[in-house]
């Protein structure tokens, strides 16, 4: 396998886990957040109605857990495709 086809590879998967954590952003910042937040705050979490919850917190919490999935599945694939530093 060439180098540059190696790269090709390399960008397509790093594209792959872009657009997927991208759509689980969405699905729980617009989705849950504003378009069910009221079927979800007949659910209580600590006396917090669960619409409430993710309107006001849950986007930015499932934000940093992205980020850190983000960066575990990087370092896979880079580790995969031999560009990982040191």
């Amino acid at each position: 396998m060439s180098t540059e086809e190696k790269l090709k590879m390399y960008w397509k998967e790093n594209l792959k886990v872009i657009s997927i954590l991208l759509i689980v952003w969405f699905v729980v910042s617009y989705v849950c957040g504003i378009l069910i937040a009221d079927g979800l705050d007949n659910i209580k979490i600590a006396g917090f109605k669960l619409g409430f919850w993710f309107a006001n917190q849950g986007s930015e919490v499932i934000f940093v857990i992205l980020i850190y999935v983000y960066v575990k599945w990087m370092n896979a694939i880079d580790k995969k495709y031999d560009v990982h530093e040191d």
